[in-house]
């Protein structure tokens, strides 16, 4: 079922909140409105409602009245077009920095980094640049696998990051398998699922995570 593996997890984060802006922009495919319909279904049973931000005329504003923001799927591109046309990038850094809780997944946690050159999708239209939120200090590759294809000539995941690290050596990489997260908190990051997570950095060898805190990444 859609977002059951996580559900525990955002019940977690959205305690007291009531009700939650979900952000559609990543859906390309689906509507918007049935994009937040599925998001309202999959999560009615936290007993929270949500409402997507494309809603509303002034959208920074409907941002600014909630206590949870949920970032959905989809294309990433497209989610940070969409989010620049309508002033949302500083309006999400600044709430985020205020209390604001962020939940993001594939896409969405794409924009939580500082750009959005590890995510795996089509540039399917111009994102006007790709610098994102910087919510964390590295980026994160979600749905990791290593795993190839039998004659199948184009290159791994490994060497796609390979190639990013090697022209961006100061930037780290958390790839993060299906069915795995990181949680955030003040200083604390806790990765929790049922695979381990990897750190790929310019200078070494993959590192494996187990899940669990993380003391340093």
């Amino acid at each position: 079922g859609y977002l059951v593996h996580a559900r525990d997890a955002i019940a977690e984060i959205a305690a007291g909140a009531g009700h939650a802006a979900f952000i559609p922009f990543a859906g390309v495919t689906v509507s918007w409105d049935d994009y937040e319909a599925r998001v309202a279904q999959a999560l009615a049973p936290l007993g929270l409602q949500v409402r997507s931000l494309h809603r509303d005329a002034d959208p920074a504003a409907a941002l600014a009245a909630s206590r949870l923001v949920l970032v959905g799927g989809g294309n990433t591109f497209s989610l940070l077009h969409h989010c620049r046309r309508r002033g949302l990038l500083d309006a999400l850094r600044l709430q985020v920095a205020q209390g604001l809780r962020y939940v993001g997944w594939s896409a969405g946690t794409n924009l939580a980094c500082p750009t959005i050159r590890t995510t795996n999708d089509m540039p399917v239209i111009d994102p006007g640049g790709f610098d994102a939120l910087s919510l964390v200090p590295f980026q994160v590759n979600p749905h990791y696998t290593n795993a190839t294809i039998p004659g199948h000539r184009g290159e791994s995941r490994d060497q796609r990051l390979a190639e990013f690290l090697a022209l961006n050596p100061q930037v780290p990489v958390l790839a993060l398998p299906e069915g795995c997260w990181l949680r955030i908190s003040g200083e604390r990051m806790q990765l929790a699922g049922t695979q381990p997570a990897w750190w790929f950095r310019a200078d070494g060898a993959p590192v494996r995570l187990p899940s669990g805190p993380i003391a340093s990444i």
